[in-house]
Formats: C-alpha cells, structure tokens, sequence
C-alpha cells in the first residue's frame, strides 16, 4: 500500500484565503495525497487567559494572547467551502483538524469530510473523541504528549462510537467497547495512529522512530508518522520503518510571520521530500529475496566461472594447476570447481578458455 502524505499546511495561510489556495496548489504540485488545514474557533479552543506555547512565544513574540493569535488565524464556513472547491480542482485530497464540536459539524455534516484528523492535544478529550466517532467514517489519531495508557484509553471512546455501542458513555463503557471483538476491529479498521514529538520544531534525537513498531503491536492499528523535526530524513526512516501515513508541516516561505512557518518545509522541499518517499516505497520492495530483472543480466558478467589457468590438451586430468575461476562472461560456475578437478578434458583449451560443461 502506497504511503499516504499529508501535507500540513495548518494555520500557515495566516487567515488569508488566497495564501489557502497557493498552499494547496503547493501540495498538489508536489504530488502529496492530501493537503491539512486546521479547523476552529478561537473562543471555543482557548480562554482569554490561556498563554501561548514556548515556541508560539518565539514565532509570535508576546504581545498577543493566545486567543488573539487565533482569531487572526481562523477560516471561516466560506472560506471552508472555498478552499475545499479548489482542493478538488486540484485533485488533492481536503482534510482538515477540528478543534470544538460546531467545526467538527461544519466538515462533516455541511462539507461531507469523511476522515478527521484529530491532534495530540486532544488524545485525552475523549467526550470530543466520542463525538467524531459517531459522525466520521475514518480517524486519524496523533499520539504526542501520550503514554500507552492514554492511546489506549482515547482508542476505547473511538471504540465505543464506531462500534456503534449503546447505553451511557464513560470510562467503564469505553473499556468494554474497546475488549469487545466489534470493537477491536472496528479501532483496527478505521483509526490510523500517527506516532509524534510535539515540539516545533523537534529535535531528531527525541523522535523515537521505534515508537511506531510499538504502537503497531500494542494496537494492531495502522501507524504513521507525524514529523516536526526539520530536514526530511527523519521521515524518511518513519518510511523504512513501516509508516503507512506521513505528515508534514510546509509553507510558502519561512519567513512569513506566523506560529508555525519556522518548522515547515518550503515548496521545493516538499517536491522532494514526496518524490524520495515515493523512492522509498519502490526501494522496500516485495521482502522475497532474487534477484531482479536487470541482476539476472548481470550475473554472467559479474560472476566467476571455471577457466583454463594453463594450456589443457584433450584427455588431460584436470587439475588445481591448470584450472581457475575468472570473469568469463558466462560458462560453468565456480562452485563446480571441487567436482571437475581430476575429471579428463573432453577438448583442447587455450588460457582463459571456459570450460565446457
């Protein structure tokens, strides 16, 4: 199965539509499979008093709250509407993150989005998680910040709303949906787990790559990568690993004055950065080891085969004196060196004669 590559454009529009539609155009150029951005209202995500993160501080500076970065942030059910029409235009796949209920309503009851992708943050908001679950076919699960615990309980709620279980919701409920046989497959067909540092940007040093072997054993899930590390290669490894997903902040230019622009790739970094997981893909292969088309070519050029070391005259024995392997260019191989010495030489040979059969 090929890898599916989200291209995060997130909140890098800085609330302007058309930079949107440049953004989306960007991804489809580079030929990722979808294109992310995120969707909310500011008012319901934070409060007045809530502080920015750390690196917001750096990319932002402080003069704002939280809250008013936000809402210069926001896309609107127009924009939405907008931007999901030239997504399709594109033909690249529109997703999106809702941050509160009336955004996760606005993608999928107005806009139809099939698959949600939900953040880190809200691993532990399982009353949101149960939400999605009942209106979404398909989930997307980023795991930072998260122990095994907490992936296991906010795939429970998942568990409870696909399932389709009935009676009050709660921790206990959760537990039974997610043990339950309905359940377990249900996790397992619909949800992906995107193993994640939240940090912007990442060190590679903190992304524990191997994260993703373990939550595919714990889960039975699908797994994939959601990368904020700078450069490509640390999502390249996630490749070779097993990841199925891979999502990526980009931009138009890191320079733009915003949160999240510092620790995104630009547009030709995003063509690569697709083009060499797609090389990737080709170099996995099937896991059968023989050789390939172009090797059995090559096997009579690069292979030693069995040829007169010294002048051989019909009838003589054929010896460790005048036999040696060499590259020939075909004839017989040197692992039959053992079974023709003492043999008589049915012809004549010159030096560096194959040996015949």
């Amino acid at each position: 199965m090929s890898v599916f590559v989200i291209a995060e454009a997130g909140v890098n529009h800085n609330g302007d539509v058309e930079l949107a539609k440049r953004l989306i155009d960007t991804a489809a150029a580079a030929g990722a499979d979808a294109v992310k951005f995120q969707t909310f209202r500011a008012e319901q995500l934070v409060s007045r008093s809530a502080p920015k993160a750390a690196y917001q501080k750096r990319a932002t500076g402080t003069a704002e709250s939280q809250l008013e970065m936000l809402r210069r942030l926001e896309l609107g059910p127009a924009q939405h509407e907008t931007l999901i029409a030239h997504a399709a235009e594109r033909g690249i796949e529109f997703l999106s993150t809702p941050f509160d209920s009336g955004s996760l309503q606005l993608l999928t009851a107005r806009f139809g989005l099939r698959t949600i992708k939900i953040p880190s943050g809200e691993v532990t908001n399982t009353p949101f998680l149960l939400e999605i679950a009942r209106v979404a076919q398909r989930a997307i699960l980023s795991t930072g910040m998260s122990t095994l615990g907490e992936i296991e309980a906010a795939l429970s709620a998942l568990a409870f709303g696909f399932s389709g279980s009935t009676g009050k919701p709660g921790p206990e409920a959760f537990e039974r949906a997610f043990a339950s046989a309905a359940g377990r497959r249900a996790v397992q067909e619909r949800v992906t787990l995107l193993h994640c540092t939240t940090e912007y940007p990442a060190p590679a040093a903190g992304a524990n790559l191997r994260a993703l072997q373990t939550l595919a054993a714990a889960f039975g899930t699908a797994v994939g990568y959601s990368d904020h590390t700078t450069g490509l290669h640390v999502s390249l490894a996630a490749v070779a690993l097993g990841a199925c997903v891979i999502e990526k902040h980009f931009t138009l230019d890191r320079s733009l004055p915003g949160p999240d622009h510092a620790a995104s790739l630009e547009p030709a970094e995003l063509a690569a950065f697709v083009r060499q997981i797609r090389d990737i893909e080709a170099a996995l292969g099937d896991g059968i080891k023989c050789p390939t088309a172009a090797e059995w070519d090559n096997r009579s050029v690069a292979r030693q085969t069995l040829v007169a070391a010294a002048a051989i005259r019909a009838g003589d024995e054929l010896t460790a004196e005048n036999v040696t392997s060499k590259r020939a260019g075909g004839g017989m191989s040197a692992a039959r060196y053992w079974s023709v010495l003492g043999r008589r030489a049915s012809r004549s040979y010159e030096v560096d004669d194959a040996l015949d059969e």
